[in-house]
């Protein structure tokens, strides 16, 4: 199979491209940085250069983006000329070439406020129905992009899954009163419960959804670790999480003790991947319930895939104040 991968040199992409040539499918990678796994070196905005490469591929993976680091380095002009422009010129090059299945990774992000609970109320659970309300130029971007590929997928047939992601880099915290109260693994640890996937758990669901895009011609899809929590739960998440996790997980307060770790004193939202489970019969294999018998034995919770990749960062420069500035 001929498979494009945009941002082959980020996180995911090299995630993507390391699997699918394991598998032996022939991968074209597009990032502005080279590397290892990228064929050519350019931007998506460029719209001959995306035809050329796209000329004979079957399938797309799209996950090439400004961030939220990037925030507070680049200009809104930019993320909307990545992340939306860039988007179009592959949507259209791949209907130019027909291509079977283009996947595009969108974020959590894009639910913004629609995740913020209202004062002493419950966590929000958050599903596909949920109606995303964007607070920042990332969230704004990315859905304006999902948008597209709808448009797109309606007007000329072509076959969109977008993944909305839950958190799967391996930077620190970008929060410096988290860093300051919990380790590292700490922090990681507990957003498997509700806000963290593995990458190597990521990559499968973007294979699932290449599979499956020709039955499902478009669809949306959450993509985090399964919560072991249930919708009677979120009231309490608000108040006592401890208590909740202990319930539905006898024995982590012993692990958690062990390690001088402890849970967050309140949790106010809920990723639920749910329809991507029916979906797309994806089955995750990294959650919380991973990762506590991960560290009966060791302190290392994290797939193959992830340690290979290593972090990458966001910015060619470092921060003093934290991994990348924030607003």
């Amino acid at each position: 199979m001929n498979v494009l991968v945009t941002g082959s040199s980020g996180h995911l992409g090299e995630a993507l491209v390391r699997t699918l040539r394991d598998r032996g499918d022939n991968v074209l990678g597009i990032d502005i940085t080279a590397s290892p796994f990228t064929t050519t070196v350019g931007s998506v905005t460029d719209t001959e250069m995306v035809r050329q490469v796209m000329d004979g591929i079957d399938v797309v993976y799209h996950t090439a983006t400004l961030h939220k680091p990037h925030i507070v380095t680049h200009s809104k002009h930019a993320f909307v000329d990545t992340n939306v422009s860039g988007t179009l010129v592959l949507l259209e090059a791949a209907v130019e070439s027909s291509v079977k299945a283009f996947v595009f990774t969108s974020t959590t992000s894009v639910y913004g406020d629609a995740m913020s609970p209202s004062p002493g109320g419950p966590a929000v659970w958050v599903t596909e129905e949920l109606h995303p309300i964007p607070n920042n130029i990332y969230g704004v971007t990315k859905m304006a992009a999902e948008n597209l590929c709808r448009i797109v997928h309606l007007q000329d047939g072509l076959d969109c899954i977008i993944l909305r992601t839950s958190r799967f880099f391996p930077e620190l915290d970008d929060d410096p009163a988290m860093r300051s109260q919990f380790f590292d693994k700490n922090i990681k640890a507990n957003e498997f419960l509700y806000r963290r996937a593995d990458v190597e758990d990521v990559v499968s669901a973007h294979l699932l959804a290449a599979k499956h895009a020709p039955s499902i011609g478009f669809g949306r899809y959450i993509i985090s670790a399964t919560t072991p929590f249930v919708p009677e739960d979120l009231d309490e998440l608000a108040q006592n999480p401890a208590k909740v996790v202990e319930a539905r997980i006898p024995g982590f307060a012993q692990c958690f003790e062990r390690l001088n770790w402890r849970m967050f004193d309140r949790i106010g939202r809920v990723y639920v991947n749910a329809a991507a489970r029916k979906d797309l019969g994806w089955k995750p294999r990294f959650d919380f319930g991973h990762v506590l018998k991960c560290l009966s034995t060791t302190n290392d919770f994290t797939s193959r895939l992830a340690k290979l990749i290593g972090a990458k960062g966001y910015h060619e420069q470092s921060f003093a104040d934290g991994p990348y500035p924030v607003e």
